[in-house]
């Protein structure tokens, strides 16, 4: 399904897990059908897989950095690549507080993307990524979670001087992708809704992915 979608015009395709990413991306059939494909990570991120993950052919972008040192880490990996890009990144907010969601404390994300903008010159900090709760109810008003990235990305542009429209959200996925677009985000995460529900009794079949669909969204993830 991968090849489907690049075919009508998809080019960027998101994975949750590192294995399976190399996998997808190294596919003979996707190398040679897929050449302006780009790969988003948006997944968690473990230390120990970073080396494997910066071999990923046609790796465009980390969407899920939560951490100063995974940050350190991705930069030196990055580096002994030796590729003349930098990665693109993403810091990953934890905006809804629970503890079965990764990412950073609100507070602590001015001081990462700082860090990343000052301290790793491999990488290039291009937004910022939010999962949120789900099933929040829109009869309540616009999700909270997707409005806190909202302020952290201006409270972010302010104190250190970026042009907001160089800062993307990423937010949204096949349940809320609508109301993430209409409230700003950039980057929607579309899986189920595209390629269906993953079948988590067995590993994933190379043809599943999901859609990193920009906002005109761009990201599909591939199950």
């Amino acid at each position: 399904m991968v090849i489907e979608a690049y075919s009508h015009g998809q080019r960027t395709f998101g994975e949750n897990y590192v294995q399976e990413l190399l996998e997808k991306a190294s596919n003979p059939k996707i190398l040679s059908s897929c050449p302006e494909i780009k790969w988003h990570f948006i997944g968690h991120l473990q230390k120990q897989n970073v080396n494997k993950l910066m071999t990923v052919p046609n790796l465009f972008m980390l969407e899920t950095v939560d951490s100063v040192k995974l940050a350190d880490k991705v930069n030196s990996s990055w580096q002994k690549k030796g590729s003349p890009e930098r990665l693109k990144v993403m810091v990953q907010v934890n905006t809804s507080g629970e503890e079965s969601k990764h990412g950073l404390l609100p507070s602590e994300t001015v001081a990462t993307v700082e860090h990343i903008k000052a301290k790793c010159p491999s990488l290039e900090f291009v937004g910022l990524m939010t999962i949120g709760s789900f099933g929040h109810d829109l009869s309540q008003g616009p999700n909270p979670d997707f409005q806190m990235l909202l302020s952290l990305r201006e409270e972010l542009c302010k104190k250190l001087n970026i042009p907001t429209d160089q800062v993307e959200l990423s937010m949204g996925m096949s349940m809320d992708f609508q109301h993430a677009i209409e409230v700003g985000s950039t980057n929607v995460r579309v899986g189920s809704t595209i390629f269906g529900e993953r079948d988590y009794s067995k590993k994933p079949a190379l043809d599943k992915s999901a859609a990193d669909l920009k906002a005109t969204p761009e990201v599909t993830q591939a199950h």
